[in-house]
């Protein structure tokens, strides 16, 4: 349905968008996710016709939108700074679009009511904005953003200005009322947790390049490039060098490890995953990793062992049970949970 093909931008004579391209399909949601500075609220911006690039387009079903203004581009916003009228109820906040339309006021009154519906508000409607929560005030801009039945619904950053919790339970009905509605949507965010929760699809930003796309599952699994594996969280790098005559096996400062990846000729990083890891006795000698326990935090189900290893590196491991700080422990790592990098 969308297509964003090759987009280019500069600020202040640097590069801020370089040569972005990706497709939204119909009902799929897609998650810009990266840094500040990545470019992805200039990149969400350009799609709605608020700013121009300097190069690239975006086409609609195939249309050109570059001589298409905001207005008639029928795609709905929603920032993180709702811009609700504090001197007007609910109705009348989430029909104001519509009044400038030119709807009826029988239009309006049906789809201000679909609206509420969509976001669980329908018992808030004659209630006044500046009575309600953060979460609540958040639901009333995305009715808002919903009444008029746009053919893209574009959200940035919207839950920015909300405390963890109340993120987590909103991430999950944002996801329940995107898939209801079916409409297409383009959800920019630097919240990891908050886009694997809502996306389709991720579209990974880096200094304005797409540094990986994929599934929030395929790109945790298997990050692209070391940049991608830190943003994640997923610290735990090794430098190898590929064993001559010994497919899979590389040398490292921990020893000789075998990898679950092709291990590529010359040097490289690996990525050795928190997961999966088990106390020695048992496994291959090969996957053995020795360290200092520095650390075992209590995550959840899990315990974060942290480790001081050869070669001055720490490496964190989820384990089962704890371990005592100051205790020399040795693991070991099944080849699938070792990845080899760009």
């Amino acid at each position: 349905m969308l297509e964003v093909r090759d987009i280019w931008k500069s600020y202040e004579g640097q590069p801020l968008l370089n040569g972005v391209s990706f497709r939204l399909g119909a009902g799929e949601t897609i998650c810009l996710l990266g840094r500040s500075g990545s470019g992805k609220s200039t990149l969400l911006r350009i799609i709605a016709g608020l700013e121009t690039a300097e190069r690239g387009q975006v086409l609609w079903q195939g249309e050109d939108l570059s001589g298409v203004p905001v207005h008639l581009r029928q795609f709905g916003l929603m920032f993180q700074d709702y811009a609700l009228f504090p001197h007007r109820n609910v109705t009348e906040n989430v029909g104001f679009g519509l009044r400038m339309q030119g709807l009826s006021n029988p239009e309006i009154a049906l789809r201000v009511a679909e609206a509420l519906e969509q976001v669980n508000l329908s018992a808030f409607a004659k209630r006044r904005v500046t009575d309600l929560s953060g979460g609540e005030q958040q639901r009333v801009a995305l009715a808002r953003a919903l009444a008029p039945r746009p053919r893209l619904l574009m959200l940035d950053e919207p839950l920015g200005a909300l405390d963890r919790a109340l993120r987590e339970q909103l991430s999950e009905e944002l996801r329940r009322v995107l898939h209801a509605s079916g409409i297409p949507a383009i959800y920019v965010t630097h919240d990891q947790e908050e886009a694997f929760a809502i996306a389709d699809r991720l579209v990974l930003l880096h200094e304005g390049r797409i540094e990986q796309e994929g599934s929030p599952a395929a790109i945790y699994t298997r990050p692209a490039s070391v940049w991608a594996a830190r943003f994640l969280g997923l610290d735990n790098l090794v430098p190898g060098e590929a064993l001559p005559g010994s497919p899979g096996m590389a040398q490292t400062p921990l020893g000789v490890l075998r990898a679950g990846c092709g291990v590529p000729a010359g040097k490289f990083t690996l990525l050795l995953r928190p997961a999966g890891a088990a106390l020695v006795p048992g496994g291959e000698g090969w996957n053995r990793i020795e360290g200092r326990v520095v650390d075992s935090v209590f995550r959840g189900e899990r315990f974060r062992v942290e480790l001081e290893c050869a070669g001055g590196l720490t490496l964190r491991f989820d384990l089962d049970d704890p371990l005592a700080a100051g205790e020399t422990t040795a693991l070991y790592l099944p080849a699938e949970a070792i990845l080899c990098l760009d």
